[in-house]
């Protein structure tokens, strides 16, 4: 009930809140928006170095040519430009592109390293603030942005902190399925037999199906994107969307067995460890952590909307930050526990196990932090790159311990002290037998 109206929410605020402005932009140039912002805001885009071509076309060119209309080009728009000016804030513009065509090209000259590039749009009424803007009709228009492609035909929709994430969910995307036709069969055998750990190989399976979901709205939203670049921001949308549910069901599954393992030692010395112990205390502390992280993930989305693809935003917001400071806390709560349980556990078998769980855990929580704050040694437009690519292979490697240390029988054998009947994956008996 809870879960899924969070989910439901979610879900709403994502889909609403999905305005993405594409790198092929269409809309309405307006002379009250462009006196107000002292220049409309069009787009912005980074060019790679080479051949890079701004395309603009326009519906009235004649109103366009009566209005004095203008599309300014900033490269690396400063914000020392808000001191100054109207007139000067316009003149300091790299290129002026004055609209009296039906279509204008404008090659981008050549950079020695990618550049942010900002279009606005003035007119002749944008710095006379007293003159009455007459009732024209606002001008539509459509504004194309293209990098060079490999051959070195100005082709290509991504912008450069983009380029090359297309090909990198589509390798993802492989990965996963080759993934799924190999452990299906085990995985499924596994839950069907039920035993101590069906809840997290649930849960977990979960998890990663909603990751690979992610995946796979993110590359059909990027490979439309690269062929008219608008893609299907619905797509984009909804890859946020199984990826925060995923996250929120990892962190409710690794709370929840952590807090349960803690409160419970307590009662019952010899209870089986990592079992999914309900207790007031160990709920509400998993419910509270799911809930916070779910409206710092909301609140990030919404106050990074400018970026276009589903990723890790690197430009960081305040939620941004607080999610970092959030998955930190988690992972120092988590050593604390698993700390307090390997110090007092004699068995190696079991230590091991514990030390296994804690790679997983710390693996899934502090990666991004890390990779955020490795990301400063890197330029601009890789930033972004390597804390998306770096995030999504760290958790899935995560995954992967801890579905080997859910589903080896070797470890928790001993850990959770049960007949070898309810085990999944019930490997050869005879040398398990020989060694205990």
């Amino acid at each position: 009930g809870e879960m899924s109206r969070l989910v439901a929410s979610l879900l709403a605020v994502l889909l609403l809140g999905s305005e993405a402005s594409a790198k092929t932009v269409s809309g309405l140039f307006r002379s009250e928006a462009a006196r107000q912002q002292r220049g409309q805001f069009v787009t912005k885009f980074m060019f790679q170095g080479d051949n890079g071509l701004l395309v603009c076309r326009l519906e009235n060119s004649a109103l366009a040519a009566e209005k004095e209309s203008r599309l300014l080009l900033y490269q690396n728009l400063d914000s020392d430009l808000d001191n100054l000016s109207c007139t000067e804030r316009l003149s300091r513009a790299s290129f002026t592109i004055s609209l009296n065509q039906e279509e204008f090209n404008q090659t981008i000259p050549r950079q020695s390293s990618p550049t942010a590039w900002q279009a606005l749009y003035a007119d002749r009424y944008t710095c006379q603030e007293s003159a009455v803007i007459p009732s024209h009709p606002d001008l539509s228009f459509t504004v194309l942005l293209f990098n060079a492609d490999s051959a070195g035909n100005p082709l290509e929709h991504f912008s450069a902190e983009e380029a090359g994430l297309h090909s990198f969910y589509f390798l993802l995307l492989l990965a996963y399925f080759i993934a799924s036709c190999i452990y299906f069969q085990p995985l499924y055998q596994a839950l069907r037999k039920g035993g101590p750990m069906n809840t997290v190989l649930k849960v977990l399976t979960m998890a990663l199906a909603l990751q690979g979901c992610s995946a796979l709205c993110t590359y059909t939203h990027l490979a439309r994107y690269s062929h008219d670049g608008v893609g299907i921001p619905l797509m984009g949308s909804l890859a946020e969307f199984w990826d925060m549910v995923s996250q929120v069901s990892m962190l409710y599954m690794l709370l929840s067995l952590c807090m349960g393992w803690t409160l419970s030692r307590g009662r019952k010395p010899q209870s089986r460890p990592l079992q999914w112990e309900q207790s007031p205390a160990s709920t509400a502390v998993a419910v509270g952590g799911v809930v916070t992280q779910g409206v710092l993930l909301l609140w990030e989305q919404y106050s990074e909307s400018e970026s276009e693809h589903h990723s890790y935003h690197v430009q960081q917001s305040l939620a941004g930050i607080l999610l970092i400071v959030l998955r930190v806390g988690l992972a120092l709560l988590l050593a604390s526990v698993l700390y307090q349980i390997i110090s007092t556990e004699r068995s190696t078998l079991k230590r091991d196990f514990y030390l296994s769980f804690a790679k997983g855990c710390f693996l899934w929580f502090l990666c991004h932090p890390v990779l955020v704050f490795l990301s400063v040694v890197f330029n601009d437009h890789q930033r972004e790159k390597v804390v998306t690519i770096g995030v999504i292979l760290c958790q899935s490697i995560a995954m992967v311990i801890l579905y080997q240390l859910f589903l080896s029988r070797s470890l928790y054998w001993e850990v959770s002290s049960l007949s070898s009947v309810s085990l999944p994956l019930t490997m050869s008996r005879t040398n398990h037998r020989g060694r205990y």
